[in-house]
Parts: C-alpha cells; sequence; structure tokens
C-alpha cells in the first residue's frame, strides 16, 4: 500500500500543471485506457419463498441461472461496447488489449461470454467456422470466498456487520422498520416466512422473486397487488441506503466498493508505468454496481437494471495530463449518461479524482475489517512446535512424579518393617 500511495502522490506532482484546456470534448484519439463494470443479464430467481406457487423446476436451469433474455441483453452489450470503441479497440480480439474478470457464479462467467461474443464477433483469421460466428475468449475468476473485489458486502468482514448493526440501532432506521410492521406482518402470512425472519433481507428476495416470475409473464399471486410490489420495492430501497449510508458511509465505502475504486486507479497507474491491456472488464452483480456507485457518491436512487454498465474513460490530453470520465449505461435504447464526480468537473482531472476519492480508498483492508490475521506458515510451526514441547515436558513431569511416588512408598515400607 505505501508504494501506491507514494504512487498517487507522484501523480498529484506530475500531473498537476493548469488543467484549463479539459473540457468535455474529448477526442477517441484521447482515451487511453477503459474499465466497464457490468450487472448480469436476467436471471432466474435467487430464492423461492415456502408457499411459493412456482417451484424451481419452473425454470430451465434452476435457480440464480442467467435465462435467454439475459444471454441478449450482454450480447448487445458487447455489441454496444464494439461500436463505441471500434477505432480504440482492434476489431479483431488480442489478448494483450483487454483483461475481463467476473465473480465466480454462473450467470456472471456466462454473461462474460455473451459480452465478449457480441464485442469480438470473429472475422479473418480468428473466423473458425463458418456456422459458429463466436469465438472463445478467456474470462478469469477467483473462487467466492477469496473475492475481495466483485462481491460486496464480504462475509469475512466482521467490521461492516458491526457497522450495519449499528446502523440498525439508528432512531431513523427503527421509526421507518416500525412503519412496516404491520405490511410485513402480512408478508410473512402470505409468503410461509416467520415475522422475525422476514426483514430485512428476505424482503428483497420476495421482492425479487416476483420480480422475475413478472418478467417472465407469470401470474403473481391474488396478494401480489402492485401496491404490495411498490411497498416491497421501497422496504429493499431503504434498506440499500441503510448499507450505503445513513451511518459511517465513508467507512463503509472503504470496506466495499472503495476496494473497486482503489483497484480502477491502480490498473490506469499500472497502465501508465507499463504495458498493459486497453480495456478492463468487470462481470458482476448489482450489489456491485451499487457499492462502486455509492462509494463515488453517484447513486441515483435507482436500482440498477440487468446488464447496466458503469463506464470508466481515462483521457490523455494535449498538455500531457490525464483526466477521467464516467458514463453509466441503464438503457439499451438510449446512450451512456455522463457522470460528475461531486466537487469536480467532467471529465475530472486525475489529481483531483484521486484527492476527492481519497477518504473512500482502504488503506490496509484485512486492519480495517478487523479480521484475525491468518495463520502463517511460521506460526504453525512454531504452535506445533509449543504442542510438543508441551506435551513431553508434562510427559516427564508425569514420569519423575511416578519415581517419586515409588521412592517415597519403599522408604515408608522400610520404616513400617524396622518398627514392626
Amino acid at each position: 500500500m505505501a508504494a501506491d500511495l507514494a504512487l498517487y502522490c507522484w501523480l498529484l506532482l506530475v500531473f498537476s500543471k493548469p488543467l484549463i484546456s479539459i473540457t468535455s470534448s474529448i477526442s477517441v484519439d484521447d482515451l487511453t485506457f477503459v474499465v466497464v463494470v457490468y450487472r448480469h443479464g436476467d436471471r432466474s430467481p435467487i430464492d423461492i419463498y415456502p408457499t411459493d406457487p412456482y417451484k424451481e423446476t419452473v425454470w430451465d436451469n434452476g435457480l440464480q441461472q442467467l435465462t435467454q433474455v439475459g444471454i441478449r441483453q450482454q450480447y448487445e452489450l458487447g455489441q454496444y461496447l464494439r461500436k463505441r470503441y471500434k477505432t480504440f479497440l482492434s476489431p479483431s480480439y488480442r489478448k494483450e488489449e483487454i483483461y475481463v474478470r467476473s465473480t465466480d457464479y454462473d450467470r456472471t462467467l456466462m454473461s462474460a461470454q455473451a459480452n465478449l461474443a457480441g464485442l469480438y464477433p470473429p472475422n479473418g483469421t480468428q473466423l473458425w467456422s463458418l456456422e459458429i460466428p463466436w469465438q472463445p475468449i478467456p474470462v478469469h475468476t477467483v473462487p467466492l470466498s477469496q473475492d475481495r473485489l466483485l462481491k460486496f458486502p464480504s462475509k469475512d468482514c466482521p467490521r461492516f456487520d458491526e457497522l450495519i448493526k449499528e446502523t440498525t440501532q439508528l432512531p431513523e432506521y427503527q421509526n421507518r422498520m416500525n412503519g412496516w410492521k404491520d405490511f410485513t406482518g402480512r408478508m410473512a402470512n402470505y409468503t410461509g416466512y416467520s415475522v422475525e425472519s422476514i426483514l430485512p433481507h428476505r424482503v428483497w428476495k420476495v421482492y425479487d422473486t416476483l420480480f422475475c416470475q413478472n418478467s417472465h409473464n407469470l401470474t403473481l399471486p391474488a396478494w401480489a397487488t402492485p401496491q404490495v410490489l411498490g411497498t416491497l420495492e421501497e422496504i429493499s430501497a431503504f434498506n440499500i441506503k441503510a448499507h450505503m449510508g445513513l451511518y459511517r458511509p465513508e467507512e463503509k465505502a472503504r470496506l466495499t466498493g472503495g476496494i473497486l475504486v482503489e483497484a480502477v486507479i491502480r490498473n490506469f497507474t499500472d497502465a501508465i508505468r507499463k504495458s498493459s491491456p486497453k480495456m478492463v472488464m468487470y462481470s458482476a452483480h448489482d450489489s456491485t454496481i451499487l457499492a462502486l456507485q455509492g462509494a463515488l457518491g453517484v447513486y441515483n436512487g435507482i436500482h440498477p437494471p440487468y446488464a447496466s454498465c458503469h463506464i470508466f474513460e481515462f483521457y490523455k490530453n494535449n498538455d500531457g495530463a490525464y483526466s477521467v470520465g464516467m458514463y453509466y449505461r441503464n438503457e439499451s435504447n438510449k446512450e451512456p449518461y455522463e457522470i460528475q464526480l461531486p466537487g469536480c468537473t467532467t471529465p475530472c482531472p486525475l489529481p483531483m479524482f484521486t484527492k476527492l476519492l481519497a477518504p473512500i480508498l482502504p488503506q490496509d483492508w484485512q486492519k480495517e475489517c478487523q479480521r484475525q490475521k491468518p495463520l502463517q506458515k511460521t506460526d504453525g510451526t512454531i504452535l506445533a512446535l509449543s504442542i510438543v514441547v508441551g506435551f513431553l515436558a508434562l510427559m516427564l513431569f508425569a514420569t519423575l512424579l511416578c519415581i517419586w511416588k515409588r521412592r517415597n512408598h519403599r522408604i515408608w515400607r522400610h520404616g513400617q518393617q524396622q518398627s514392626s
């Protein structure tokens, strides 16, 4: 981390020239690096509630899976990215130009593959089959238990759990939840959950299940009226607000979306110092977009739809200074709209971008999460030796004690024989 901080300071010094020449009219020639973060496409529900009339078998590949609709959404997003960056990326796939990472879920891995099919349709020597207009492109991932970058909140961050617990004790939070008490009681009766267990996470799951069923033209239960769906959505939106704000928002951001913001800046600084891809692509979730935009302070209050896409574009200006533009695509029939980082112009000069975001960049995530330091091999060896030494010492003590008792017993018997 010290090296990264030094690099940030170096960037501030080197690129802190007058930036009055920066305007919103950036040519393609100025573009040097792109980071794309998108949500997977349409999927089946995450879960079903106990009284759900539609079971898992209703969905072709079961729960939590990308649907045919989702595949098309991601393919279309890939086609859009091809159109947007047609003069920035080579027309054919080149491994040194793009790096793709996904969370380790079927739906995000498949979304990445569908997206790349639209971004890089094979041509020329890469057209390996006239019948199949597709080519395999690497998608990287890590096990869910190790993913600190794209899956939020992390399940092994005790401090974040503590912050959420403290948030739920706030009067504002308690008052809002008490206002929904009668409603959630009815939801518990409808869904088969207990009143105690339905808030707050399962409210979102019920809403998600009904949303997916409705999107795929399944008839909803009579109790699932538009008003009920609206209230479920309202509770879910408030829960998102509680996770991002209400209480110690900067600290929450450092433990979640700030990790990804730091990675975006680091990716670009790597691009300055050495040869690196032109584009880094992250295939992730609505929770990833929410954490990212929450950390940036640009969340618009609307839940990220399927295949929504947050874009970072890094530009090199005529004077050699760098700037960052951000765009958000949440409707496939419209161009992305430009996002302005609070406190900065758009595009934002890189030194100012880094300075404004410094409070939400984690310095030592393990320490800030208050995680116990994992046992190192040397620590394990010392512990094992300590146990062995302790056991041997105990055995030696027991042996000496036994010898001492035998000796005393013989002396006692000898004394008894002499006295008789």
